[in-house]
């Protein structure tokens, strides 16, 4: 992934507080076999610390892959929009020959894969993606051995993730003058469309943090 200078992370922070907003779902890829191309999974994910939590099916047919090479990438992305050229044209210069583009946040885990086949193992992961996506607690108790969810375990297989790198990207075009970046996050939020809103936000947001872009 290129990463211009104002298109990277602030800080650790940033990222770590964007995934915690609901962003919690992503791409697992995975080299492919001999002769294959390279496995894509969009799957839900739980981040833990230095490390991701992910269940799959067990009838998956990325599991051979993973357990030739486990060292895989998790992409994750969000708060996108297409920027008409328009918008973007600059003073001065015929709005028809502005240049379009997308605004989006991406975060990306290099990860070593290690499958987790243990019944108690995939008991307590479940557990720990649960107290995530179902804080209440309105779930039936997950252990190995005891129904609902004890006869069931044998048809997944998990996955930890432990990262070995992370690189995040929030591309608002965070280079162009305050002006410009306050104006299109208006557009945004007036159209109105799709992740427009939230698009317009994180605009937003970096610019109060940066203000006018310094190299």
């Amino acid at each position: 992934m290129f990463i211009h200078p104002w298109d990277a992370g602030l800080d650790d922070a940033e990222w770590q507080s964007w995934l915690a907003e609901g962003h919690d779902f992503g791409q697992l890829s995975v080299n492919g076999l001999p002769g294959e191309p390279p496995a894509v999974v969009p799957t839900h994910f739980t981040h833990e610390g230095s490390r991701l939590l992910v269940h799959l099916a067990r009838p998956n047919p990325v599991w051979a892959a993973v357990e030739r090479d486990p060292h895989v990438l998790f992409t994750v992305v969000g708060d996108y929009a297409f920027v008409p050229g328009p918008w973007r044209a600059k003073d001065g210069v015929p709005p028809v020959e502005g240049v379009p583009t997308s605004y989006y946040a991406t975060v990306q885990f290099t990860c070593r894969a290690t499958v987790v086949d243990d019944p108690e193992a995939k008991a307590e992961l479940l557990r720990r993606q649960l107290a995530h996506f179902q804080p209440d607690g309105d779930h039936a108790p997950v252990a190995a051995g005891e129904p609902p969810y004890g006869r069931m375990l044998s048809g997944i297989r998990g996955l930890h993730l432990d990262v070995t790198d992370v690189r995040a990207k929030f591309k608002y075009d965070d280079q162009k003058p305050v002006a410009h970046r306050e104006r299109v996050a208006d557009r945004l939020a007036a159209r109105g469309e799709g992740l427009d809103v939230p698009t317009a936000r994180q605009q937003r947001r970096r610019l109060d943090h940066l203000g006018p872009w310094q190299p």
